[in-house]
């Protein structure tokens, strides 16, 4: 007897991304795609609806992201999670931990493949028939384990690496060389040198990541590296602007006094 297909949901915020891992699955066998979601609350409802087997999560979507997508879940209702990232291979190491699956973008088909064999499995290894119960309790706790470690009042560890995809490749930049961010709609331009690199993220997202010791929001649109200020200047009372390292001026909303103070003790 022919078992019952097993059910995936994809939730990416990139409509590029979404195709992909559509075609790719659209190759495997005995499956069938439950439906898209394009942000966290979409991704929340349809889960709850569809009850999918499993889920294809992308992490970095702006607003509520993917591990805000699994907060919002009772512990009943998550199904087995394959997260989709561009995190670097240390980030990458947590999800390890858990004994979560994890695809690194761009997908690739022989690796999207063995981690829907790997669901199917724990899918056949748990206990018989009734649905998407869910996953095994062993798996379910990990899952959990993991999303108390990575609770955002919880979390100590700031990014070092910024992972920026260009075509099918993916570099890394280091936080260390960003000279400065500027917000550019849901994505972030990184300012390091005479080069730049285009971010799918946005600017108080990337904040919240960025070690508050290095980094400093000058106005809603910029962020700068306490290293690359060389200076405050007064251009007219309430007018402000950053001069950086390089001699370019940027304008500051942000209190003259309170960034005067962060730059002390930065």
């Amino acid at each position: 007897m022919t078992p019952r297909p097993l059910t995936v949901l994809i939730v990416d915020d990139e409509a590029l991304a979404r195709e992909r891992l559509r075609m790719l699955l659209g190759k495997e066998a005995n499956l069938e795609i439950a439906g898209e979601s394009s942000d966290g609350p979409s991704a929340v409802a349809a889960i709850r609806s569809q009850r999918p087997d499993v889920v294809l999560l992308d992490i970095q979507m702006p607003g509520l992201d993917g591990f805000g997508v699994l907060r919002e879940l009772d512990p009943a209702e998550l199904p087995l999670v394959i997260f989709v990232t561009a995190f670097d291979q240390h980030a990458v190491k947590a999800f390890e931990a858990h004994a979560l699956d994890y695809l690194l973008k761009p997908c690739k088909p022989a690796r999207l493949h063995d981690a829907i064999e790997r669901a199917r499995t724990h899918l056949t290894s748990r206990a018989p028939a009734g649905g998407n119960e869910a996953t095994s309790d062993a798996l379910q706790d990990r899952l959990l384990a993991l999303l108390e470690s990575r609770a955002p009042e919880r979390t100590k560890q700031h990014l070092t690496r910024i992972a920026v995809r260009q075509g099918e490749r993916v570099t890394f930049v280091r936080t260390s060389a960003i000279d400065w961010c500027e917000a550019s709609g849901n994505y972030v331009v990184l300012h390091t040198g005479k080069e730049s690199h285009i971010v799918r993220e946005t600017l108080g997202t990337l904040e919240e990541q960025l070690s508050p010791d290095s980094f400093l929001r000058i106005s809603r649109s910029v962020i700068v590296q306490f290293d690359r200020i060389r200076e405050l200047q007064t251009l007219a009372p309430g007018e402000h602007v950053v001069i950086l390292t390089d001699g370019r001026k940027l304008p500051m909303t942000r209190g003259l006094r309170e960034v005067e103070e962060k730059l002390k003790f930065g």
